[in-house]
């Protein structure tokens, strides 16, 4: 059948395969940078490839973990700030990977957007790449989907996938007991949990993104920016303490309340002291100008402690001393007492 109308391209349908092939060689140097034994940071095949055999484990178990960084993206968006959002990706998988013992090996990305912007797509892959060299592993491949129609102008989406090792005689979490104690590593703000309500109570406030920040020294936008702790390198060298540590958990979206519960035995329950909690300014701004409430800033945010480890008693000063010489500011949050797996809180936050 004959017909007048132009013949269409995959471009005229809004995908620039010339642009996606552009960012591959663009982004290849930051790759390199990521090096590790086991991976090559060669790109551009249809798999990643990781040899295990070169780490130099003995009897390892695989750890896979994958992760996003919710509704911050926004903000990143909004402000045309994207420098960081990478490292925030890497460090929600990476910390979940160390919960476990596990040492992150490599790292794969998945980049989703209506039309690629390739300035924009260089400066996350490059905070990812940042985020991975932290972390020590390889970023190994990924994925870039333009998919015009499904996102917005000047909208991305984003995921995570690590996978790390650890020796099966290493996980954990391992035994644990009443009286062992509890240590809070501190966070470097909100990370990337509770951001949906952060986005509510900044349009509550009346204050634009580039406005002086309430609670810290640079704009609203660049403060609530500030990326999520990487804890790998301080943290596996804490485990590696012989007997010291028993257990460690992640405080994402769920806060202490919904986090602790998660990596306790039955018939064990966390007791904490709130007194002992000093929440940064970003959480003394949120709850008072949100109004919101004490149980649900716990429950929502991690409220200054980024990580729990829980060690034992009679190791507690050599766990705090490795974390701190990691470079890590530590606090002594309470102890596991008998219980039914939850989170039992005493006392008062100083919320300032």
């Amino acid at each position: 059948m004959s017909t007048n109308k132009p013949p269409l391209s995959y471009a005229d349908a809004g995908v620039d395969i010339d642009a996606g092939n552009a960012l591959v060689d663009a982004i290849k140097p930051l790759i390199a940078a990521t090096r590790r034994p086991g991976a090559d940071s060669s790109i551009g095949g249809f798999g990643g490839i990781f040899d295990l055999k070169q780490t130099g484990y003995r009897d390892p178990l695989l750890v896979a973990a994958n992760d996003g960084v919710g509704t911050k993206l926004k903000i990143a968006i909004d402000t045309g700030q994207h420098s960081t959002i990478g490292i925030d990706l890497v460090a929600m998988c990476v910390n979940d990977l160390i919960v476990q013992g596990a040492e992150p090996l490599f790292f794969l990305d998945y980049f989703a957007t209506g039309k690629l912007d390739n300035g924009i797509a260089e400066q996350v892959i490059a905070g990812i790449a940042r985020g991975c060299e932290m972390a020590g592993c390889a970023l190994i491949g990924g994925e870039t989907a333009e998919m015009p129609g499904l996102y917005g102008d000047g909208d991305y989406d984003l995921a995570g996938f690590s996978v790390g090792a650890v020796e099966r005689d290493s996980l954990l979490p391992t035994a644990m007991q009443a009286g062992d104690i509890l240590l809070g590593i501190h966070s470097s703000g909100a990370h990337s949990n509770g951001f949906s309500l952060i986005r509510r109570i900044v349009e509550r406030s009346g204050l634009l993104w580039d406005a002086p920040s309430p609670f810290g020294a640079g704009t609203l936008a660049s403060d609530l920016l500030e990326p999520t702790k990487i804890y790998v390198k301080s943290v596996l060298a804490t485990v590696r303490l012989e007997g010291g540590v028993k257990g460690l958990a992640h405080v994402t979206g769920g806060g202490l309340t919904e986090n602790l519960p998660r990596v306790l035995p039955a018939k064990l329950s966390a007791s904490i002291n709130l007194s002992n909690l000093s929440p940064a300014p970003v959480f003394e701004w949120l709850k008072t100008e949100g109004g919101v409430e004490e149980a649900e800033m716990l429950r929502t945010f991690n409220c200054g402690i980024g990580m729990v480890v829980i060690a034992a008693a009679d190791a507690v000063a050599p766990v705090i001393e490795a974390l701190t010489s990691g470079g890590d500011t530590v606090s002594h949050l309470g102890e596991l007492v008998e219980g039914d797996r939850s989170v039992i809180f005493d006392g008062q936050v100083n919320w300032g």
